[in-house]
């Protein structure tokens, strides 16, 4: 399976916003994303792990460790992606591997 179609990630409750800045917006949460997950794979592989241990209800050091590392990157990237969009309280980022 190429990279590109390890996830995918849409932009939301933004409508107002011309679909080549939606792109754009979505693109830099994808690279931002790769950069601090190791690349699409590790994107794919941390949010399903993420997933995974959410589904189990997993405490522990282990699972804690891994919910952080994906709640950090995900705030990254989403400031990276919105930065200068203007008003974008409420606004998320869904991820989804196929």
């Amino acid at each position: 399976m190429p990279a590109h179609h390890l996830y995918t990630v849409a932009l939301r409750d933004l409508s107002d916003l011309p679909p080549y800045r939606r792109a754009a917006a979505e693109a830099k949460y994808a690279r931002a994303l790769e950069l601090q997950l190791g690349g699409p794979e590790g994107v794919a592989g941390s949010l399903a792990t993420v997933q995974r241990l959410q589904r189990r209800a997993s405490s522990g050091a282990e699972a804690a460790a891994q919910i952080h590392r994906w709640a950090r990157a995900v705030s990254i990237a989403r400031r990276i992606a919105l930065r200068g969009l203007g008003q974008v309280e409420g606004v998320f980022f869904v991820v989804r591997t196929p």
